[in-house]
């Protein structure tokens, strides 16, 4: 006999009293102890994937492995490495470098370039690899003309691994600009006169003063372009360029060994906490202390040569990164004459916008619920489960995927041989394949996106307004609903539209964890380039870039607002 068994068994051997006070004791330990298992469970959630994935060792799948290492492994890992290496170097030169001119420096167009050049954000890098090749792979327009008017021998090779780097460094250098410009723009021209006058030339000063203050800042922002460029599904499938992201693809799709992805998830996994280490070791206890930026500071007046070479190099990055992907989009949509903008297209529209909106809204009120809870409780064990539960945004979307349904399919599993035993009638899969589990997959990936604004907002509520509060005789839920949320409401919004467009932009787990019928925006591209209908794939990608947009405007009027 089982647990459950005895417990009823013991409850109906009770008098109606004593049964109706243990059922009111445990509804009363359930309302005090609401948030820690709410939080528990937001936890549970991110935590079982990645067990799942270490868990996935214990069926080793050596046929499946034996064909990995004797063709693809060692390429694998040579790529996703070269790639890592490459894109971080890439982003570091370009963001800081941009960062430091804009931030520090007047020249012609500054005022410009200091907003335009985080409008890449809003091009996904699959969006920028097709287009890339469009234009330089060797039937594009630019080969071509070059074979007709200057050398009918002209070859340049692009689908390889430095074609690969150049489209993630293009699409993640906002990363690093962003947050370097800010750090810049906090530290000002003091420290670095200071230390000139102490006897370094302008180099020494920027190498030794304002580089290293300004780390913590700039690490964060390679930590994101890496942690986007391992995550990244369809860049490297339009180059043909194997690494661990289409490996796992391949082998669920390919070989259907669901065992076998999971396990090269769980490498992948391992190659993505030891870059986070790394930085984290390299860091070491330095300290990074710096003051607040408390009135406007003097630019360096560039003039000459340097002024126009300051603006062209700005002008080349933005004419790369966004100028040319976007005129190609709009070139292909005009040329094609809007044929796909039919009922098809609609449908993938309404799919993208209620798959996005529904996961904003599930993953701003998870967000809510932990920041909160935070806020009653005050406990470090709770923060520290909080903290964990947004590590889902480290977790690239094929692994995440991969190790949802892992799990969702044990817990099927398990709820079909139950059903079958209790009742005798089969039933079919509840999470698998569903629209839950992948709404599941994107709350559990964007909640750091949501709860970054979340957090922040309610931290600028002073304490004294929730006591008052509760002083005046408000519960908890009143002071949720009267006091906090019309407060949080500019902080919801923006993160409510940070999540729909990242989810909108998700390409691996919509494709590893989609229904049947559920295409999104992003799985047409993936379809399109896959084919390489490049024309057929511009309008569901201008589509995303013109949404994409959005973020973009939000986070140009904070910065302007901070600064």
């Amino acid at each position: 006999m089982n647990l459950v068994d005895n417990l009823s068994q013991k409850m109906s051997g009770q008098p109606q009293v004593e049964r109706t006070s243990s059922y009111m004791a445990l509804v009363n330990w359930v309302i005090q102890k609401r948030w820690w298992l709410l939080v528990s469970v937001i936890t549970l959630s991110v935590f079982m994937p990645v067990a799942v994935i270490g868990l996935s060792w214990l069926s080793p799948q050596t046929e499946d492995w034996q064909h990995l290492m004797d063709t693809v492994l060692n390429e694998l890992m040579v790529n996703t490495l070269v790639l890592a290496v490459g894109v971080a170097l890439g982003v570091f030169v370009l963001g800081v470098s941009l960062a430091w001119l804009t931030a520090m420096c007047q020249f012609p167009g500054r005022n410009l370039f200091d907003w335009a050049l985080m409008l890449p954000f809003s091009v996904p890098a699959y969006v920028m690899a097709f287009c890339f090749l469009g234009l330089l792979d060797y039937s594009g327009p630019i080969q071509t003309w070059i074979r007709s008017h200057l050398s009918a021998d002209f070859d340049l090779p692009v689908r390889n691994a430095a074609g690969v780097i150049c489209v993630f460094v293009l699409a993640f250098y906002p990363y690093v600009y962003m947050l370097a410009r800010t750090a810049f723009t906090n530290q000002g021209r003091g420290q670095m006169d200071a230390a000139r006058g102490l006897g370094c030339n302008s180099w020494q000063a920027f190498w030794r003063v304002m580089l290293p203050m300004a780390r913590p800042a700039i690490a964060a922002g390679m930590a994101l372009a890496l942690m986007e460029t391992l995550a990244d599904f369809g860049a490297v499938s339009v180059f043909n360029f194997d690494t661990f992201t289409t490996a796992i693809y391949k082998s669920w799709y390919g070989l259907f060994n669901i065992y076998a992805a999971a396990q090269l998830a769980s490498l992948l996994l391992v190659f993505v906490i030891f870059c986070l280490w790394l930085e984290q070791t390299a860091r070491g206890r330095a300290r990074y202390d710096q003051s607040e930026r408390q009135q406007k500071q003097n630019l360096y007046r560039l003039t000459g040569w340097q002024a126009s070479a300051a603006s062209l190099y700005c002008l080349l990055i933005l004419l790369l990164a966004f100028i040319l992907p976007v005129s190609q989009l709009v070139w292909w949509v005009v040329e094609t004459q809007f044929e796909d903008f039919n009922a098809r297209f609609v449908q993938l529209m309404v799919n993208t916008l209620g798959l996005g909106s529904t996961a904003a809204v599930m993953t701003v009120i998870i967000a809510l619920v932990m920041a909160f809870a935070q806020r009653v409780e005050k406990n470090p064990v709770l923060d520290r489960m909080a903290r964990f539960s947004t590590l889902g945004y480290a977790l690239p979307g094929t692994v995440l995927a991969v190790g949802l349904m892992v799990w969702f399919s044990w817990l099927d599993n398990s709820l079909i041989e139950i059903v079958r035993n209790i009742f005798g009638i089969n039933v079919g899969q509840l999470f698998l394949g569903s629209v839950f589990a992948l709404l599941v997959s994107y709350s559990v990936r964007f909640l750091a996106v949501a709860y970054g604004p979340v957090q922040s907002r309610l931290q600028a509520i002073r304490p004294s307004l929730h006591e008052a509060a509760q002083s005046l005789g408000a519960s908890q839920r009143q002071i949720l609903w009267r006091v906090y949320l019309p407060m949080l409401r500019p902080g919801i919004l923006v993160a409510g539209l940070l999540v729909l467009v990242d989810v909108m932009k998700e390409m691996p787990a919509t494709l590893l964890m989609r229904p049947f019928g559920w295409d999104t925006l992003a799985v047409r591209i993936y379809e399109m380039t896959s084919e390489g209908e490049w024309e057929r794939a511009a309008l569901p990608a201008l589509t995303l870039v013109i949404v994409g947009l959005a973020p973009i405007i939000v986070l140009m009027s904070k910065s302007r607002k901070d600064h």
